[in-house]
C-alpha cells in the first residue's frame, strides 16, 4: 500500500471543523514572454560556493522547461557545467562575457551584466 505524503495536504494531519475544505490549487499556467522582452541580469557570485565563481542569469519569465532549455543552451555554448536552481541560472566559472555575447545574439536585447 502508497504511503500519502503529508506535504499533499499542505502539512493537515486532521482537522474538527465540520465545514472545512482543502484549499484549491490554482491552476494558471504561466506562460514565457518573447526573448526580446526578457530582462534577464547577468552577475558573478562566489557565495556559499567555497571560492568558486559562478556566473547567475536571473529574471527569466516563463515556464520551467522553457528556462532549463536556456539553461542547457548557455552550458553548451560555454562549455561548462551548471543547472537550474530557484529561479535562476547557474553557469560554472566567471563566463559573463560568453553569456552576455550569445544572449544579445539570440534575441535577448534587454540583457545586462551587473
Amino acid at each position: 500500500m502508497a504511503k500519502k505524503k503529508l506535504n499533499s495536504f499542505g502539512g493537515l494531519v486532521y482537522s474538527t471543523d465540520p465545514d472545512f475544505k482543502l484549499p484549491e490549487e490554482s491552476t494558471e499556467a504561466e506562460t514565457t514572454i518573447e526573448p526580446s522582452q526578457q530582462r534577464l541580469r547577468i552577475r558573478l557570485d562566489t557565495k556559499h560556493r567555497a571560492g568558486k565563481a559562478v556566473t547567475l542569469v536571473e529574471g527569466f519569465t516563463g515556464t520551467t522547461p522553457d528556462r532549463e532549455e536556456l539553461g542547457k543552451k548557455l552550458k553548451s555554448f560555454c562549455g561548462t557545467g551548471g543547472s537550474v536552481k530557484d529561479g535562476g541560472i547557474i553557469i560554472q566559472g566567471d563566463n559573463r562575457d560568453k553569456v552576455l555575447q550569445w544572449l544579445l545574439k539570440n534575441g535577448y536585447k534587454q540583457a545586462k551584466k551587473i
